[in-house]
C-alpha cells in the first residue's frame, strides 16, 4: 500500500493529498496544464481531482502573490500589480506594515511545477511537498505525526510550501480567503503541508497517533462518564 493511500485511509481524507515538486523541466510524458490558473492554489484543487500536469513560470502571472511564494521571476506588470494587491492590503487593515517584507519565499529559480495526486499520478517522482486538506480533527493527528502543532499558517496560503521546503518540518495552515474560493475548500477545512522527502515517516509515524488516539479517546469518555458532576 502507498504512504499516500495508506494516509487516506487513516484519516478518512475527503481530498486526495496533493505532490508538488519543482524541477528545472517538466519529466517526460507529463503535460502542461491546459491553460493558466486564476491562481497558484488552484492547480491543487486540478491535482486532486486525479490531474497529473506541470506549470511555467507563466502560469502564475495572473496571482502575484503566488508567484511570489512559489520563487517566480515575474515580468514588471506583474511586480506592479503585486504592489498593488498589497497596498490594498495594507489599506483594508488585512497586512501590518512589517508583514510584506516576511512574506515565505521559494528559494532558487523557477523551471516547473509539478502537480499530481500523492503516490497516484503519472509523474511517480518525488515530491518536495505533499498538501494535506482536512478536517480540525484529521489535521489534528496529522499535525501530531509531522510535530507541526506548534503554531498554524494564516495568510497566504501558498507560502506554507516554501517553509515546508526551507524548515524541513510540517507546517499547518489555516488557509486564506482566496485559497479557500480558488480551492473551494470548506469552512471546516485547513491544511497540513509536508515536506515531501519526509511524507513516508509521517505517514508510519500517524499509524501510531491514530492508534494511541483512539484509545486514549476511550480512557478519557470512560474518566468522564464516571466523574461527577459539578454541582
Amino acid at each position: 500500500m502507498s504512504a499516500a493511500k495508506q494516509l487516506r485511509d487513516l484519516l478518512g481524507l475527503c481530498h486526495p493529498p496533493v505532490a508538488v515538486t519543482f524541477r528545472d523541466a517538466a519529466p517526460a510524458g507529463v503535460p502542461r496544464v491546459y491553460r493558466a490558473g486564476p491562481s497558484s492554489c488552484s492547480y491543487w484543487r486540478l491535482a486532486a481531482e486525479g490531474r497529473t500536469f506541470y506549470t511555467e513560470a507563466a502560469d502564475h502571472y495572473n496571482c502575484p502573490i503566488g508567484a511570489h511564494t512559489h520563487g517566480v521571476d515575474s515580468p514588471p506588470e506583474v511586480k506592479k500589480e503585486l504592489e498593488g494587491v498589497v497596498t490594498t492590503m495594507l489599506g483594508l487593515g488585512y497586512l501590518r506594515p512589517e508583514e510584506p517584507a516576511g512574506i515565505p519565499r521559494r528559494e532558487g529559480a523557477f523551471g516547473v511545477a509539478v502537480y499530481e495526486p500523492a503516490g497516484e499520478g503519472a509523474a511517480q517522482i518525488d515530491p518536495d511537498v505533499v498538501i494535506v486538506a482536512g478536517n480540525a480533527r484529521q489535521m489534528m493527528l496529522l499535525c501530531e505525526a509531522a510535530g507541526a502543532a506548534g503554531g498554524l499558517m494564516g495568510r497566504p496560503t501558498c507560502a506554507a510550501l516554501p517553509v515546508a521546503m526551507q524548515s524541513g518540518q510540517g507546517v499547518a495552515s489555516l488557509g486564506c480567503i482566496g485559497n479557500r474560493v480558488y480551492t473551494d475548500l470548506s469552512d471546516d477545512e485547513f491544511y497540513c503541508v509536508l515536506p515531501g522527502r519526509q511524507f513516508a515517516a509521517v505517514v508510519e509515524k500517524l499509524a501510531t497517533i491514530v492508534h494511541a488516539n483512539r484509545e486514549l479517546e476511550k480512557y478519557h469518555r470512560a474518566r468522564l462518564q464516571g466523574a461527577t458532576t459539578p454541582a
